[in-house]
């Protein structure tokens, strides 16, 4: 590295990670600006995600409404939001040649709908910019060269960091994008930082019903889910479910676990999930539909004749939960047995047992302490020259781009004030 220059290094090539580094490499050209990747491909992760698509942003363009979908951070995004939002991640896609498209539910793709059209932005955009991308360099620790070390105002930080191979760098920025890499919380503590501790968000639910699980594949869009763990609030979820090999997934599971992360996690993932398969009736009405079947077509057999707008075999399957035969009809249905139909449509219970995996987002609830953070600048409040970008905060959005769009947010506003010529 030259000494005349502002030497900048960014820790992590992932998404947060090349969008920080093009942000400070763009802003001031002056600046030596290099990204460590410790694998040999960076941005593994924006490879795989949303299927190979890459669900980029999500179109809600509100800031108000945009952190009402972060279980954590939301608050401290709010600000940061009206500086760099979806709009803006949207303009500066399209200004490097790549056009957004919007699905019904509001997640935004490429129009290519593959995650390459991104990957190889990123990669052309920060080779253009003159960022030095290093791969197959893992980061072993850093650490800040005293006296400089002494909150976001003292005199320009310096950093030393040391790679796997033995090589030391220093630097007068240092930006931590490594997600949920250990190493970036190893650091980020080594510097003084507090780190929330880091638990699963964003899974699918296992439960050990045979007769449930082999409905693989069936889908009801809305239901309405409740999450009862005991000693916590109850959480509710409404939104499109889908019956599993190992359970329930679809987005109103992976929200739900979103926001219960901590507290499922503190229960060993053991907890009830109460189902309202029809959320857009009142009990009274569901009742009135079953009573009705049995007055208009008592002749017929409670089974095949489902009276409410399920798919076939969930319906099926609700009857037998019942206790309901396969023979029975609707003349025969008891004043008993018609209230545990009732039940079992608006409030059946579940056990979980366990969490799956939500193979195309993996996001992790935790990270580094956000009052510890300058949210205009990403800048650390403890060691000045320190910023934080991406999944490394505690921050974690629900399935959707959130989670992308919070790393394009935090990388940007670390960018800019990382490539500023404070002295």
């Amino acid at each position: 590295m030259t000494n005349d220059k502002l030497q900048i290094v960014v820790i992590g090539g992932g998404a947060a990670g090349f969008f920080g580094a093009i942000a400070a490499a763009k802003a001031n050209p002056r600046a030596h600006v290099i990204l460590l990747e410790a694998s040999h491909q960076p941005l593994a992760k924006v490879r795989i995600s949303g299927g190979g698509r890459c669900n980029v942003t999500h179109a809600c363009f509100e800031p108000q409404e945009l952190v009402k979908n972060y279980p954590r951070g939301g608050k401290a995004l709010l600000g940061a939001f009206t500086r760099f939002q979806p709009q803006d991640t949207i303009t500066w896609f399209q200004a490097h040649g790549v056009k957004l498209k919007t699905e019904a539910d509001g997640r935004m793709f490429p129009t290519t709908d593959s995650s390459e059209t991104i990957v190889n932005c990123l990669m052309s955009t920060a080779k253009a910019a003159g960022v030095e991308l290093r791969t197959g360099t893992a980061v072993v620790g850093a650490w800040g060269l005293s006296p400089r070390l002494g909150g976001a105002n003292s005199p320009l930080s310096h950093f030393e960091i040391t790679l796997k191979s033995g090589e030391k760098l220093q630097c007068d920025r240092l930006l931590l994008a490594t997600g949920s890499n250990p190493i970036g919380y190893k650091i980020a503590q080594q510097l003084g930082h507090t780190i929330e501790p880091p638990v699963p968000s964003l899974f699918t639910f296992n439960i050990k019903n045979k007769k449930l699980t082999e409905l693989a594949g069936v889908s009801v869009n809305p239901v309405k889910l409740r999450l009862v763990v005991p000693e916590y609030p109850h959480l509710e979820q409404t939104g499109p479910l889908l019956i599993t090999h190992w359970g329930l997934s679809g987005p109103a599971v992976l929200k739900l676990s979103a926001w219960g992360a901590r507290m499922l996690h503190s229960s060993n993932y053991q907890a009830t999930l109460v189902i309202n398969w029809l959320p857009y009736l009142k009990q009274e009405q569901v009742r009135q539909h079953l009573l009705a079947a049995k007055n208009d077509s008592p002749k017929r057999l409670i089974a095949s004749h489902r009276v409410v707008d399920l798919p076939h075999r969930l319906w099926q399957y609700i009857v037998f939960c019942v206790g309901i035969s396969s023979e029975s009809r609707w003349a025969e249905l008891s004043n008993k047995t018609l209230n545990q139909l009732v039940q079992e449509l608006t409030q059946a219970q579940s056990s979980i047992n366990g969490k799956g995996a939500f193979k195309e987002e993996f996001v992790t609830c935790g990270g580094v302490n956000l009052k510890e953070i300058n949210f205009k600048t990403m800048e650390s409040k403890l060691v000045g020259g320190l910023y934080f970008a991406g999944e490394i905060l505690d921050i974690d959005g629900v399935t959707g781009g959130f989670n992308f769009q919070s790393a394009w947010t935090t990388a940007y506003l670390a960018g800019l004030a990382m490539a500023s010529d404070r002295s």
